[in-house]
């Protein structure tokens, strides 16, 4: 997934490890789409590479690309696309700051 984020151009890629924190999952993948078009894009991209490469679709979906924030929900992992400024304010890796950071890409 963290492939398909950079072939479209997401920025500030977090993979970050919280098995140890939640029970609900046990990765986040979190990144940047400068523009709702582009958040449009990795959602898209995502979805059919996971498709594609894992023969996976995501058990949910919250939020649109018009609004900052979409969520994928993978089980084992959860995808968190953000605009700047929604992932300023959602702050997700202040919150989960006790997580192990996997990788980091900026």
């Amino acid at each position: 997934m963290v492939d398909s984020i950079l072939e479209k151009k997401g920025a500030d890629i977090l993979l970050l490890d919280i098995s140890e924190r939640a029970i609900f999952t046990s990765y986040f993948l979190i990144c940047n789409g400068e523009n709702n078009r582009q958040l449009k894009a990795l959602v898209d991209g995502i979805s059919t590479d996971a498709k594609k490469k894992a023969d996976i679709l995501p058990w949910g979906t919250e939020g649109e690309p018009e609004s900052g924030w979409v969520l994928l929900d993978y089980g084992d992992l959860i995808v968190h696309l953000f605009s700047p400024e929604m992932r300023d304010y959602y702050n997700l890796e202040e919150f989960w700051s006790s997580g192990h950071i996997v990788l980091r890409m900026q």
